[in-house]
């Protein structure tokens, strides 16, 4: 009987494998669902901290979700890795690197990846924990839950109502799953809460806040002279002598008004965003051998694509990979204190510009207070002069002029 059932166990193995490489488009959505269990068990335990069954419970499973309970993770504690498979095929690893967070691979090793990052970064000081946020890490904000100490001229009933509905689920069946709220006042934090489980320190991961962090390593570029707005033959792809792509500036890949048929459905699991995101080894390449399906600059077109391209054009800026990685924390992250922040690269060394910025909800303040500040930190200029104008000045192809220029 044992025998037997093994038998039938191995067999529908063989089935299901012969399926999803007979058809194409069924492997790719299997490689999509290992990739992002793999990738957000990964980012779960080793980035954030938080435990297996959390993870299991809050991230990957609910609606939309369903699928994944085709898929199986085995984690490395040790060796800070997760993989997922789906009946052991269709497998993908994601690689715990040391102050940049997780990263997907399937054609390299775990120890060949962490040798191109090894020594990275040296140790961040500790905040001061008698300066107060954010300058240091003391925050008087009350009690996180309850009893906040609203300043005078905010009327502190309706802000607090405000909080809690931040935090409540109305409508049962779509949940916000809210885990943090950070609310600052003339530059200080005097309110915050959080999901039972999450917590002032735990990274959490940006999704498209994390185009707002690609902004401000754009601009530190262009600050840099490394850059210009108006600059084009952007990419490798587009250097060909009748490649219209070769007229795309940096303007408007920060606008969305590439032009590229970049497909942006994360509900499709086809769909480019998807692919690129959790299948895709070099993010920046996908997004940038799509086609033109507008002029550049005449058609607006949300698209994490080009989030992805100035990830690349950023990269090319750089002598080597090294200095590259380490750009943000040297003039983002650490000059704004953001210790907690993690940038992982993809499987080709390129930063996941476009959703995998992961920090705490006091260090996504700090962010925000940059731009609140037009650039400015503790007096000093960090990005360029009248950026923060232009990123924020609404780009006119968009729906009602509403998208300022890759921020959001």
């Amino acid at each position: 009987m044992r025998s037997g059932r093994i038998w039938l166990a191995a067999l529908t193995v063989v089935i299901a494998a012969v399926a999803l490489f007979a058809v194409p488009p069924l492997y790719r959505v299997a490689l999509l669902g290992s990739g992002y269990m793999a990738q957000q068990l990964c980012a779960g335990l080793f980035v954030s901290g938080r435990s297996f069954d959390d993870v299991m419970a809050e991230d990957l499973s609910g609606p939309g979700l369903g699928a994944l309970a085709l898929f199986r993770p085995h984690v490395d504690e040790t060796g800070k890795t997760v993989r997922a498979s789906t009946f052991g095929i269709a497998g993908q690893t994601a690689v715990f690197q040391e102050g940049l967070g997780c990263t997907l691979i399937r054609h390299q090793s775990p120890d060949a990846l962490r040798e191109r990052t090894a020594d990275l970064f040296a140790s961040d000081p500790p905040a001061a924990p008698d300066a107060e946020w954010p300058q240091g890490s003391r925050v008087a904000a009350g009690d996180w839950h309850n009893d906040f100490e609203w300043p005078d001229g905010v009327d502190g009933p309706a802000a607090s109502q405000a909080v809690d509905a931040v935090f409540a689920d109305p409508v049962p069946a779509r949940p916000r799953n809210t885990r943090a709220l950070v609310v600052v006042h003339k530059g200080r934090i005097v309110a915050e809460r959080y999901a039972a489980g999450f917590d002032a320190h735990m990274p959490l991961v940006g999704w498209s806040m994390s185009k707002t962090g690609t902004n401000a390593l754009i601009g530190l570029r262009v600050k840099d002279g490394a850059l210009a707005l108006d600059d084009t033959r952007l990419m490798p792809e587009w250097l060909g002598r009748d490649d219209m792509r070769g007229e795309i500036t940096l303007n408007t890949l920060l606008r969305m008004t590439s032009g590229l048929a970049f497909h942006e459905d994360p509900d499709d699991k086809l769909s480019d965003v998807s692919q690129m995101m959790f299948v895709q080894e070099n993010t920046a390449a996908f997004a940038a051998s799509k086609p033109l399906a507008y002029a550049p600059g005449t058609h607006w077109s949300y698209s994490t694509g080009a989030a992805a391209i100035l990830s690349g054009v950023l990269r090319e800026t750089f002598d080597n990979e090294r200095d590259y990685l380490r750009y943000p924390r040297k003039r983002l992250f650490g000059p704004l204190g953001m210790r907690s922040a993690q940038l992982p690269p993809d499987a080709s060394g390129t930063l996941m510009g476009g959703a995998f910025l992961y920090a705490s909800a006091r260090d996504w303040a700090r962010l925000g207070l940059l731009y609140l500040q037009d650039g400015k930190w503790d007096g000093v200029q960090i990005l360029p002069k009248g950026w923060v104008a232009y990123t924020t000045r609404p780009t006119a192809q968009s729906p009602e002029d509403e998208y300022g220029r890759r921020s959001g």
